[in-house]
């Protein structure tokens, strides 16, 4: 797919033996070029398996030592990622993990996946993508191509990577070559994995844009072509704003006729039998991830710089950051029942990604928390949370009936919610995961 602008600037590339962009094309038409991926996370590490099933020869940086051993070893430290396949990958010779980040030197193109979090006010946060290109500058060479797929906003690449990649006296668009290209990985999602999703592309020059979508397009099923890098990133903030919006409108009216005796989940589907004109979003217990609760915040800080006020963008983003508070108060009303306090009671969490601001305010409001996830087994170093270490616990009968609530915080498809439901005391239910459950319904509570 190509913007009619682009078509027009086409670059007619003849072999120039002493031209880095020729020979970085050249490499990538070859398949001869390494492809050098930083940040080896849920977006980085299933990148590099593209690139290597695609011919590429690969690096894989991670400041994670833990996590390159456990590469070397073929061992897989992401869910939507097996072991089996870590194996394949290392024993294919196509990729090489790596911290040392001296080797960047090595790599022809070099793809950016390192988080861009929020700060405690609710503003970018960019070190690590200015401490990357600090790393990438302190070796950069004549013909290499540097790829950000980290989520931003509009501009970053421009005026963040640009000026620090620079700033060593090489000319980006001349010297070497900038671009940028959303992630846009569905963790856990098998038809939605970043093999069968078309790839936005958008260089800061023609040159770094052709190279970009040249070394995409066999990896992808469709490279979509962007005007601009501008453009490539604010298509990535418009796809998370507008789910965070939705989310948000549902997340609203399940309080609302939760107060009125409606059962939102009821409403969605006879909603979802329309046709046309609905498209069914599903509220939650908050939001959570890598982009959906951040990117409205980066749209409405850049907003703020062109004196604008996103109001609707900010409500939305108010609306879902309050949604844990709603689920306490629910866990707090369903303890009531049973003369229960939460200071003290016992609660058990199922399902813990991206649910770790449920436990810090049930631990904060005196709370005796445990959790159970089946792909968890204990939980990581998390960024301003300290539960490192945290063992997920068995779901056997004791456990069950030891805990005051058990908290459906993620409805993961191997649990048992029949039998969970009849050795439990009482369940606070946020994702309607026991919908089907006939007996004990009196033990359940929404949330």
């Amino acid at each position: 797919m190509k913007f009619a602008s682009l078509e027009k600037t086409r670059l007619k590339t003849t072999s120039t033996a002493g031209d880095p962009f020729q020979r970085t094309l050249d490499a990538i038409h070859q398949r001869t070029a390494t492809v050098g991926v930083i940040g080896l996370g849920y977006v980085g590490l299933p990148l590099v398996r593209l690139f290597a099933k695609s011919g590429y020869s690969v690096l894989g940086f991670d400041c994670d030592e833990e996590k390159v051993e456990k590469l070397k070893r073929g061992e897989s430290y992401i869910k939507h990622l097996a072991g089996s396949e870590i194996k394949e990958l290392m024993a294919g010779e196509k990729f090489e993990p790596t911290a040392d980040v001296t080797r960047l030197s090595e790599a022809d193109a070099i793809v950016i996946c390192v988080p861009t979090p929020l700060s405690k006010n609710r503003e970018p946060d960019l070190s690590y993508v200015e401490g990357t290109c600090q790393d990438i500058l302190s070796v950069l060479r004549e013909g290499q191509l540097i790829v950000l797929e980290s989520t931003t906003y509009p501009g970053t690449t421009r005026e963040v990577c640009k000026p620090i990649l620079e700033s060593g006296g090489k000319r980006s668009g001349i010297d070497f070559f900038l671009a940028f290209s959303p992630e846009r990985e569905d963790p856990g999602n098998p038809t939605h994995s970043a093999a069968f999703i078309p790839k936005v592309v958008g260089g800061l020059d023609p040159k770094s844009h052709e190279l970009a979508v040249e070394l995409y397009r066999p990896v992808v099923p469709q490279v979509v072509e962007a005007p601009t890098a501008e453009v490539a990133e604010a298509c990535k903030i418009l796809e998370n704003t507008y789910r965070c919006v939705n989310i948000a409108l549902v997340n609203e009216l399940k309080i609302l006729f939760e107060k009125m005796g409606i059962d939102i989940w009821e409403v969605i589907r006879a909603a979802s039998t329309k046709p046309f004109g609905f498209q069914p979003f599903y509220p939650g217990p908050g939001l959570g991830g890598h982009c959906i609760p951040i990117d409205p915040f980066y749209l409405s800080w850049v907003a703020r710089r062109h004196n604008f006020h996103t109001r609707f963008i900010e409500l939305a983003g108010e609306v879902n950051t309050s949604m844990p508070e709603y689920v306490i108060g629910r866990i707090t009303l369903a303890l009531n029942e049973h003369c229960k306090a939460i200071r003290g009671s016992k609660v058990g969490i199922l399902g813990m990604a991206y649910k770790k601001e449920l436990m810090r305010r049930l631990v904060e409001l005196g709370a005796d928390v445990s959790f159970n996830d089946p792909f968890i087994p204990l939980l990581p170093p998390m960024r301003h949370y300290d539960f490192e270490g945290m063992a997920s616990e068995e779901l056997t009968p004791e456990y069950l009936g030891s805990l005051d609530c058990v908290l459906i915080a993620t409805d993961h498809s191997v649990y048992d919610w029949e039998r969970i439901v009849r050795l439990s005391r009482l369940v606070v239910d946020t994702r309607n995961a026991t919908r089907d459950v006939a007996e004990h319904r009196e033990k359940i509570w929404s949330a």
